[in-house]
């Protein structure tokens, strides 16, 4: 089913063949101005300039040919401009299709592709924080969306797991416990199933030991070890990282189930160490990767660049690598296991010329083909009232359960003693409230939280769409069985813009997967709710005396209803039952 754009452009470019001109300049955009015409097309001026010809004269002999059923109006305005105005009958058919079409009749393009997402970033015996924010949460609703689209899409968390701080645990948990057997090198027996720590007194070890390794060479260098031996396969500390990566990840993902973020793989860097050595035998061999300053490198820079970008480091003098190598090393895994149509990061901006970088690498030397897009996404930070990175009152970085406790709080306080709102109902408000207040914004642009404004019923806002919704429902349940009434026309002002912002669901969601913006979404539904708050403010829906109009105003909501439904749950979070 075509988008309400490509249908009325479809129209529109036959009517310029129609009158002898070329139908590319027939496309239709939503109007501008919303209060003179629903839809327009200027195609004419364009026009006018390759065949000689005023635009208004090639503006009317265009509208004499364009479908009469489908306008309530084609009106022809100086010096060209083509406004359109749909007809309501042609408007109800269409969200009548919509009503009764799978996906609301989105077509789904990514049927039979493979997208990976590499979003989290979280690093094992670490506490996830606000840092990780944003990388979960747009992460997962462009993850969402593409599976809308049909794509199969495989979420991979890529956990830090193998590098120094791995060995900054171990040198520290030697040095406080040096009885334990994991560091005999000559023990031979199993090892203990539980682990020698829990998840807080792990959360303890990273900290302490990366501070001591600053102020203490002998412990950094003893760190730099165990690094080496873990690498290389020592059997104690392979059984300790095994601990680490047990309790961590549990603790991960407990969190992350609180975000309503959820993994298909959670690799780590860990298991692209395998693909290093070949990678780099490989690269070697075919003249990819050569010496430069006494590191191997790849070079990247090309012709026509602005500036000389700096080669992809695999290997430093000291004989240690980088995150780029490791990030060839995972697209090697990846093209192997999945097989991906696309590979798609999701990072804080400042990585933005790391991936370049290691992009090209990999499109230089044949790891992935040009067939396989690669994408960056590169996000803003989360800062607080003073425009800097948010933090807790005295200064440290906030855990990310500590965030969600204190939403969660801070909207039960506001719930009052008329309304109480239960944990889980101020919890799903919480959620919505801090994920729409990152995601309204564009990905690569700071913001600033705000708790009272993220949290408030009124205005752009997860709590309003929320509010919607549950408003909606209960008109719903109060009118009983709604799901095969069918979509009528306007019986008024307000229910033809509420069908209006219904109609542009396709395209915003065709937008926001070309764009990587699930701020188009979030634009897209604060339109939508807007509307349909305005419409069953100013109507008597329920009382509505004339049956048949009664049943086209309950269709209406109820399809308004599905379509904010779908919406959040791609943007990665859900209604309550009441508000």
């Amino acid at each position: 089913m075509k988008n309400i754009i490509e249908g009325i452009t479809a129209d529109m470019r036959r009517a310029f063949a129609a009158a002898g001109y070329d139908e590319a300049y027939g496309q239709v955009t939503v109007s501008d101005r919303p209060d003179l015409c629903e839809y327009q097309c200027n195609g004419a001026l364009a026009a006018a300039k390759r065949y000689h010809c005023p635009p208004t004269v090639i503006a009317k002999a265009v509208v004499e040919r364009l479908s009469p059923d489908r306008y309530a109006s084609a009106e022809v305005v100086t010096p060209g401009f083509i406004n359109l105005n749909v007809s309501d009958s042609f408007l109800a058919e269409y969200l009548e299709q919509m009503r009764t079409s799978p996906q609301f009749g989105l077509e789904k393009t990514g049927v039979g592709k493979t997208v990976v997402v590499d979003y989290g970033g979280a690093n094992v015996a670490k506490p996830l924080h606000i840092g990780h924010l944003r990388s979960a949460i747009i992460g997962e609703a462009l993850k969402r969306l593409y599976v809308y689209f049909g794509y199969t899409a495989i979420g991979d968390v890529h956990l830090g797991d193998w590098g120094l701080q791995m060995g900054l645990i171990i040198a520290e948990l030697q040095e406080r416990n040096p009885d334990l057997c994991y560091f005999d090198e000559g023990y031979d027996g199993e090892y203990p199933k539980e682990p020698p720590f829990t998840i807080g007194e792990l959360e303890e070890l990273y900290p302490c030991a990366s501070k001591k390794q600053k102020a203490d060479p002998a412990f950094a260098e003893k760190a730099h070890l165990a690094t080496f031996a873990l690498q290389q396969g020592r059997r104690g500390y392979r059984a300790l990282w095994k601990h680490i990566l047990s309790i961590s990840v549990a603790d991960l993902k407990k969190n992350y189930d609180r975000l309503h973020v959820h993994f298909e793989q959670w690799l780590g860097e860990s298991d692209a160490d395998r693909y290093i050595p070949d990678m780099i035998r490989d690269l070697r061999e075919r003249g990819y990767a050569v010496m430069s300053e006494g590191a191997l490198v790849i070079p990247v820079s090309e012709e026509g660049d602005k500036t000389e970008l700096p080669p992809c480091i695999l290997v430093k003098s000291d004989g240690s690598s980088l995150y780029g190598t490791t990030d060839l090393a995972t697209m090697i895994q990846r093209m192997r296991d999945f097989k991906p149509d696309k590979m798609l990061y999701l990072t804080d901006n400042r990585q933005a010329l790391h991936f370049e970088q290691v992009f090209r690498a990999a499109r230089k030397t044949g790891i992935v083909d040009d067939t396989v897009e690669l994408e960056h996404v590169g996000f803003g930070t989360m800062n607080g009232k003073d425009g800097k990175p948010f933090k807790t009152r005295d200064g440290g970085v906030m855990r990310l359960e500590r965030l969600l406790d204190d939403v969660t709080e801070f909207v039960l306080e506001r719930s009052g003693d008329g309304r109480k709102l239960t944990e889980s109902e101020a919890s799903k408000i919480a959620l919505a409230a801090l994920k729409y207040g990152d995601l309204w914004n564009q990905p690569s642009k700071n913001y600033i939280f705000d708790m009272d404004r993220f949290t408030a019923f009124e205005g752009n806002t997860g709590p309003y769409i929320l509010y919607t919704i549950v408003r909606i429902r209960s008109i719903l349940e109060k009118y009983g069985e709604y799901e095969r009434l069918p979509i009528r026309k306007p019986a008024n002002s307000e229910a033809k813009e509420v069908m209006l912002a219904i109609a542009k669901l396709s395209s915003a969601l065709e937008n926001a997967l070309k764009a990587s913006s699930p701020s188009l979404i979030c634009a897209y539904i604060y339109e939508l709710a807007g509307s349909a708050n305005k419409f069953y403010h100013d109507t008597k829906i329920l009382t509505e005396e004339d049956a048949e109009v009664k049943e086209g105003y309950i269709a209406l909501i109820g399809l308004a209803k599905r379509i904010l439904e779908t919406c959040i749950d791609i943007l990665g979070f859900e209604a309550p039952d009441r508000m």
